[in-house]
């Protein structure tokens, strides 16, 4: 996934307009930037650690001629994973979606709060205790046979 694929899953996600998200993942990349390049740690919980690595200077050879060469010192950007982040990538942990932040979502989260509690009531009062002990007892025997 390269940036501009980046920039239209997030603006479909959140509903806004890719304008919007482009200013948004630009000013993201700037600051971290700026941040890296004064020697500060950019960290983001459970995805990672954007920092500066001072390596010394050095000799190194040159392969093709077996020569020494002076390396200088310089300074590089390192970024280091979260546990979160490496969990997932390894599978140990399922990645869980987050409902999508916006306009969209105040739309739709009473809609899906509303339909559960209207189809869950009438269940309640119309199932007596008896019968929804054999359901409980019927679903492990499924999850067995499914294995």
């Amino acid at each position: 996934m390269n940036k501009a694929e980046l920039i239209d899953v997030v603006a479909a996600r959140l509903g806004h307009s890719k304008r919007d998200v482009t200013d948004i993942v630009e000013a993201f990349i700037e600051e971290t930037k700026k941040a890296v390049i004064k020697g500060e740690k950019v960290t983001m919980s459970g995805f990672g650690v954007f920092e500066r690595q001072a390596r010394r200077a050095r000799l190194g050879r040159n392969p093709r001629t077996g020569e020494s060469v002076k390396i200088k010192a310089t300074k590089l950007p390192k970024f280091r994973p979260g546990t979160e982040f490496k969990a997932v990538v390894s599978g140990a942990k399922k990645l869980v979606p987050k409902a999508p932040a916006g306009p969209a979502a105040k739309k739709a989260a009473p809609a899906k709060k509303a339909a559960p509690a209207k189809k869950a009531a009438p269940a309640k009062k119309a199932a007596p205790a008896k019968k929804a002990a054999p359901a409980k007892k019927a679903a492990p025997a499924k999850k067995a046979a499914a294995r």
